[in-house]
């Protein structure tokens, strides 16, 4: 696999070999010199027609920690929003020999489209692509689940361990999330079973042929406890229409409130609390559950870096992610 598109793509080996890839690169913030040479002389371009700064940090963050050179190109100020075409900007980079290009985009199917031209020879990395997917997201959560499950089993190691029998719920704008797609077919992948709630104007057509459990009630889905429970973020600027009559029914009925955690709290249960954020708090997301002990967001920033680190160096230095092999070690790296 040259490419990371979409976690649909990726095998169960290889998916495993990108987490405990990641688990290693996540030794390298703990030192006190951050970096790897890894990626020396290599260019990565992050290529966002669309505003994240959280993403574009992260995968700045990633790429400087394996010491490659780093561009950032924002559509906003520059040809693109001049009329340049998607074309014409690859062509760009590919002048200036871009060994890596990270690409966000508000159009489902670009970074594919990148992919698959000749317009440049690079590593493509999705970013997030219109209500596509969102892969290294879903890496991240698949990673933040990893720790989770060895915590609350006792595991010392969370290398080569699976999602397998772990239950995840997934709350809320299914419609327009990209993470929800990308997280069920990772997480499906690995062995977890994928339950999804939400009100229906906000579930995609075609979601019975998909491989999840769907239910209205979060109380429903939420009795007997998952091991994690997931809040998306509500899009309300992709929301062109009313998709739910007030923001305090959907607090009320699909919101992780104060008395949700309380009955979790009560209950002993072992459910984490995620969010891909940014949080709506008061709305998808109480901030008694943002800001529980039992929440992992801050855990899944951290994970971000690593996982993207993992991601560039297995695409640009590493080993084929088709025939995965040992992860990755930072003592191996440094010469």
């Amino acid at each position: 696999m040259r490419h990371l598109l979409s976690t649909r793509d990726l095998s169960r080996a290889a998916a495993l070999t990108v987490l405990d890839t990641a688990d290693q690169m996540a030794e390298v913030g703990h030192r006190s010199v951050k970096k790897l040479p890894a990626l020396r002389g290599r260019t990565v371009v992050n290529l966002f027609f669309e505003d994240s700064t959280r993403t574009r940090i992260s995968f700045e963050t990633a790429a400087k920690r394996l010491s490659a050179d780093v561009i950032n190109f924002s559509a906003k100020g520059s040809s693109v929003s001049k009329g340049e075409s998607l074309k014409d900007t690859a062509q760009t980079l590919a002048a200036m020999s871009a060994d890596a290009v990270v690409i966000r985009h508000s159009a489902s199917g670009s970074p594919q489209q990148l992919a698959a031209s000749d317009w440049i020879d690079a590593a493509v990395v999705n970013a997030g692509d219109g209500t596509h997917e969102h892969p290294t997201q879903a890496l991240l959560d698949a990673m933040t689940l990893r720790q989770h499950r060895a915590r609350t089993e006792g595991r010392e190691s969370t290398r080569g361990l699976d999602l397998e029998g772990m239950h995840v719920v997934i709350v809320g704008d299914v419609l327009h999330s990209r993470v929800a797609r990308s997280d069920l077919w990772l997480f499906t992948t690995l062995g977890a079973r994928v339950t999804f709630v939400a009100p229906p104007t906000l579930l995609p057509v075609g979601i019975a042929d998909w491989p999840c459990e769907v239910v209205y009630s979060l109380d429903q889905a939420l009795d007997p406890a998952p091991d994690a429970v997931m809040m998306l973020r509500v899009q309300r600027e992709r929301m062109h229409a009313a998709f739910f009559p007030t923001t305090q029914e959907y607090a009320r009925e699909w919101g992780l409130t104060p008395e949700r955690v309380a009955a979790l709290d009560a209950a002993g249960a072992p459910t984490a609390i995620m969010h891909p954020g940014p949080m709506n708090r008061g709305l998808e997301i109480s901030s008694a559950a943002a800001d529980s002990p039992r929440s992992t967001v801050l855990d899944q920033v951290r994970n971000g870096v690593s996982v993207r680190m993992s991601v560039l160096y297995l695409l640009l230095a590493g080993d084929d992610l088709d025939a995965p092999s040992t992860p990755a070690s930072p003592g191996v790296l440094i010469p």
